[in-house]
Formats: C-alpha cells, sequence, structure tokens
C-alpha cells in the first residue's frame, strides 16, 4: 500500500484523464482513457500490486525540489542522492489520437543510478495484462485495453513487473512513453517525448497567458484555474469534481466516495471562477454541457452526470481493493446521483443566468429548459430533500435548499426582465415572495440570530454562509452577522469551518470527517462582505498555506493530524480559493452578477 500522504500527490493530465505522482517518483492512479474508466494503476487505494509507475534513484536520495514548470501542467521531481542530482520529468501530451504519459530522467550532476518498475493492472488492479516485448519496449494486452511502453534503456519483465536499471549523467535525458489505445484497433503512432515536452508547454503556457488574474494572490489563483482547466473532459466541456475515488474523508472511516463526475451545482462555481479570470470560451463549453445535461424532462434533473452527459452512476463497492491506508469500501459510481437536492435548480438557472449576463446567448432553446425547470420546480419546494451535502439519512427541509430556489425564481425574473424574455413574471415574482417569507420564518432562529441547517433544527451549516453571496439578504443585514458569528463560534476546529456535525446532523454514516476546506473560503467570502477585511484576509493567507508544495488542494483538511482528506485535487476547494482571492482584491463578495435583488414586498 501507498506509503505517500494525500498531500504528497500531484496531479498531470490531458484534458481526459489525469495521472496522480508522489513525491517518490511513483505514479500510484491512473485511468485510461478518460477520468470515469477503470484504473491500470490503483497503487493509492491498495498494494503496489494495484498498479503503479515507480521511477526514482537507487539507495536513499531524497526528494528535494518539485514544481510545476511554470504555469503549466509540467511536473518536475529533482533528487539529490549521494551519487548526484537527478531531475524527472511528468506530463501528459493534450491529446491526439492516443492517451499517453511521459516521463523524462534528466541528469543534473554526477553519476546517479535510476530505477524503474511498471505494475500494469487493468479493471482496478484485478486484471493482469499479457505482456510481450517489442524493438523498443513492451506491449500489454488485457481485454478492450492495449498498452505500449518504449523506452531509451531495455525492459525486462521480473514477477510481473516491467523494470529496468540505467544511470544518468550530466546532460543525459532518457524517456519513457506509455500508450493506451483500444486492443482492437491498430497501434497508435509513436510519440517523440522531446516534442510532445514542448508541445505541451506552449499549449499551457499559451492558455495560462489568457488570464486576468492579478494581484498578491496572482500565482495561487493561476494554479487553481491551470488545476480546473486539468478536471475539464474536453470532448463536452464537463468538469470533474475530482480525479480520484474513495480518498477517505476520515483515515480508516467509510466516507468514501466517487467523485470522477460532474456535479451540477459545480456549474455555478466553475462559471464564476473561469469567467472572472477572463476565460469565456471555457465558461460557455461548461454552459453547453449544462444545457445538454439537463434536457429533457425537467422531473429528471439529477444532481450528477457523467462526462458525457449520462445520468444512471449506479454504486458498487470494490472489494478487492482495501482503500488508502485502509479506508474501506473503495467505491466506484455515486448513489447520490438518485437523491433529490432542491438546491441544483437554483444552481442551474443561476449559472445559466449568470452566462447569458456575461458572454451572451440567450437563445429561445436554453430559455425554453429554464422555464420548463422553473415551473417544475414551482411545483416542488415544499418538499423535504437530501440537501447539498448528500445525506444519506432522512430528507428534511433543508434552509440552503430552500435558499436556492428562492434563486432560481429571482433569476428568472431578472431573465425575463433585462433581456424581454416571455415568461410569467408576475407569478414569479409572487412565488419568489412566498419561499422568502417561509425562509424567514422557519429556517431563521430569531433567538440565536442565526439561520439554522434545517427547519425545526438547531444545528448548523456552512452553505448558510452563502446566503449574501447568492444575494439573499444583504452582507451586512443583521441576520448574516449573526449567522457568520455562529459558525465561528460553534461550526469550526482550530478556526477551519466543518460542513456541519455529522453525528447531530444524522446524515446516515457512522464516523467523522475533517474540516472542508471550501466552506473556509466562504467564511472569507462572508467577513469580507460584512465589512471584516483583514479578518478574511487572515484566513485566507491561513488558507493557502494547506495547499500542498505544488499548489494543490483536496476536500478536506485534518487539524488534529494536519492532514489533507478526501478526494484529490478537489474542484470544488479551488473554486472557492479563485472566487475569494478576487473578493479579495475587490472588497465585494456578493453575487458576481453585482446586485441584492428583493423584490417589492419580500422584506
Amino acid at each position: 500500500m501507498t506509503s505517500s500522504r494525500i498531500e504528497d500527490y500531484a496531479m498531470i493530465g490531458d484534458l481526459h484523464t489525469a495521472a496522480m505522482v508522489a513525491t517518490d517518483g511513483s505514479i500510484d492512479w491512473l485511468c485510461l482513457p478518460r477520468f470515469d474508466s477503470p484504473a491500470c494503476f490503483a497503487g493509492l487505494l491498495d498494494t503496489d500490486d494495484a498498479g503503479r509507475w515507480l521511477m526514482s534513484p537507487v539507495g536513499s536520495g531524497k526528494c528535494t525540489r518539485r514544481r510545476y514548470q511554470g504555469d503549466t501542467l509540467i511536473l518536475e521531481t529533482e533528487w539529490e542522492t549521494a551519487d548526484g542530482h537527478v531531475r524527472v520529468i511528468d506530463f501528459m501530451p493534450v491529446r491526439d489520437e492516443a492517451a499517453d504519459l511521459v516521463r523524462i530522467v534528466e541528469g543534473v550532476s554526477g553519476t546517479v543510478p535510476m530505477r524503474t518498475e511498471l505494475v500494469l493492472r487493468f479493471d482496478y488492479g484485478q486484471v493482469v495484462p499479457w505482456v510481450t516485448k517489442t524493438e523498443d519496449g513492451v506491449r500489454a494486452v488485457a481485454g478492450p485495453d492495449a498498452v505500449l511502453v518504449t523506452a531509451d534503456v531495455p525492459l525486462e519483465g521480473r514477477d510481473l513487473r516491467t523494470v529496468a536499471d540505467f544511470t544518468v549523467s550530466p546532460g543525459d535525458r532518457v524517456a519513457f512513453v506509455l500508450t493506451w489505445f483500444p486492443s482492437h484497433d491498430p497501434e497508435p503512432s509513436p510519440v517523440d517525448a522531446e516534442e510532445a515536452l514542448a508541445a505541451t508547454d506552449l499549449y499551457w503556457s499559451r492558455w495560462s497567458a489568457k488570464s486576468t488574474a492579478y494581484g498578491p494572490h496572482k500565482d495561487a489563483i493561476q494554479r487553481s484555474l491551470v488545476t480546473l482547466k486539468a478536471l475539464t473532459y474536453i470532448p463536452t466541456g464537463g468538469i470533474v469534481a475530482a480525479p480520484t475515488t474513495s480518498l477517505p474523508e476520515q483515515l480508516g472511516g467509510p466516507r468514501n466516495w466517487d467523485y470522477r463526475f460532474c456535479w451540477l451545482r459545480d456549474a455555478t462555481l466553475a462559471l464564476q471562477s473561469l469567467l472572472t479570470a477572463g476565460y469565456t470560451e471555457e465558461a460557455s463549453a461548461w454552459r453547453d454541457w449544462l444545457v445538454r445535461a439537463v434536457a429533457g424532462d425537467p422531473a429528471d434533473l439529477r444532481i450528477m452526470y457523467g462526462l458525457d452527459g449520462r445520468r444512471r452512476l449506479p454504486e458498487e463497492t470494490i472489494d478487492w481493493l482495501s482503500g488508502y491506508e485502509g479506508s474501506a469500501p473503495v467505491r466506484i459510481g455515486n448513489a447520490a446521483s438518485e437523491q433529490l437536492q432542491l438546491d441544483v435548480w437554483g444552481e442551474v438557472l443561476d449559472g445559466l443566468a449568470l452566462t447569458r449576463s456575461t458572454i451572451g446567448s440567450g437563445d429561445d432553446d436554453a430559455w425554453n429548459v429554464q422555464r420548463s425547470l422553473v415551473e417544475h420546480l414551482a411545483d416542488r419546494w415544499k418538499e423535504p430533500d437530501n440537501g447539498l451535502w448528500e445525506m444519506r439519512g432522512p430528507r428534511r427541509h433543508f434552509t440552503y435548499s430552500k435558499v436556492m430556489a428562492w434563486v432560481a425564481v429571482d433569476r428568472m425574473i431578472d431573465g425575463a426582465r433585462s433581456y424581454d424574455l416571455p415568461g410569467p413574471v408576475r407569478r414569479w415574482e409572487r412565488l419568489r415572495a412566498e419561499i422568502r417569507r417561509d425562509i424567514l420564518a422557519n429556517g431563521y432562529d430569531a433567538k440565536r440570530n442565526t439561520f439554522v441547517q434545517a427547519y425545526g433544527s438547531k444545528e448548523l451549516d456552512a452553505s448558510l454562509l452563502l446566503i449574501p453571496r447568492v444575494g439573499f439578504l444583504p452582507a451586512d443585514d443583521k441576520r448574516v452577522i449573526g449567522t457568520i458569528d455562529a459558525i465561528q463560534e460553534d461550526l469550526t476546529e482550530n478556526g477551519l469551518v466543518l460542513r456541519y456535525r455529522p453525528q447531530a446532523s444524522d446524515d446516515g454514516l457512522p464516523g467523522g470527517e475533517g474540516v472542508f476546506i471550501a466552506c473556509s473560503f466562504w467564511l472569507v467570502d462572508a467577513l469580507i462582505g460584512a465589512g471584516r477585511q483583514d479578518e478574511g484576509e487572515a484566513l485566507f493567507t491561513r488558507l493557502l498555506d494547506l495547499r500542498n508544495d505544488v499548489g494543490l488542494l483536496s476536500e478536506e483538511w485534518d487539524p488534529a493530524s494536519a492532514r489533507q482528506l478526501g478526494n484529490m485535487p478537489q474542484a470544488f476547494s479551488h473554486f472557492a480559493l479563485v472566487r475569494s482571492a478576487f473578493h479579495l482584491l475587490s472588497g465585494d463578495a456578493t453575487t458576481t452578477q453585482g446586485r441584492i435583488p428583493i423584490g417589492a414586498g419580500e422584506e
């Protein structure tokens, strides 16, 4: 089993899939040909026999530095050994005809003995391929999968592994290329590692040059934006929540989920982040994915979809993998896709409103889809649901779900009025006012001066920090201030914000979890909106320190052990970082549309 911490991993990718590279030079996770395919390297979740690719110095060399080349997704790992200094360059070329993974070993000083060990295991470590030698490497086949590995040094088989021992001196560059292709297809054209490196550098450098990020946190913003781009499945424009599955929210616990899918609520967050930094093309592609995914019967709206927009994501457990540090079960698929989460209607309609206001496209088809969604929501907003956090306990009337129902109707009213689009605006205004009165009557505890997680509950929820950001109340409203203070007092650990308290909230699962990184960024936003700029900036600086050495964040943080938890890297965390960084620059943490839309008679 891997001895690496979750924060020891860096990501490389090709806009179809991604690989996770540890500080010890081992690639322990790779799904081919795309994010949600079965893994051919699953050492992240079990023993070395589950699949990995090690590339490191022989002996007791120590990793002394790791970085991305500029604003790219090309990773450099350097070691100092008794024999000298060596660098390994890892990347995945932006895909042409096949999926490639390239590793280049470069000698810097001295003469360093190196070893590579490749363990290919398809179908999440279950299938050992048939491996044969080729003129310049090996070919591995197992069912539908085939892999070619070419190398500048001889490869040989030992104990169901492919290995090579070699040395590098100053100026030496030894290349290895792994190429996946369907086993029934002809072999793809060979890849020149150096040409691929130059092309990959050019692609990412040009992409990053389009960014409008600025200010003291520019580097942190841009690294998060590159990460979000890398989590994009470019054929459809969908963005996966994370490239991994089953990295635990509690070490040794059962809260292990598959995040290799596209959540609708991520639409608004992704759009805000990308548009704020000037990336209209990616925002447009994500908007188009969103419209395609939600088209059809509004009663069949799902909270998440596959990369290609498919709706069925059945959850199952993989019993032959022991899980990261024994955290079981390992899951593929996600049963939460069948849940009712009313906030999703609000997220979708807010996201589509945002694109209309910033990049245009008020076409009739998109508006008709929006009208269908809001009319369905009008009949369902009073129902209990599973909530933003996908709780597997009983359904409840979650306050944030009702707030987002209000957002859905509000954005439709604004769209109709601002762009002269057809719709029953007067009826929508009455509905918006009704939802607002319901929230203020049932979701707000006047005695404690705080909003609560669910109607009739005394518990708090970090999602309540978003109330001013979506425009439901002004950021300096006393009820918002009271909620901020209550969350700081009762829903934090060591100053960082929990999503909610699992046992008190009856979420249907045993055990606990760490603090949710994005929620602490939401607190930053809320503090800025409340005029507590210094407090918000201090928390933001502290959150930047939670990133690993190459600027990546997982889903959660364990204050007790000072370790990252959950799937890695987590889009939700990086969305939140980008937004908070820009809020610090502008001093404004309200909705991107820059208004607090309270209708007449709704106060």
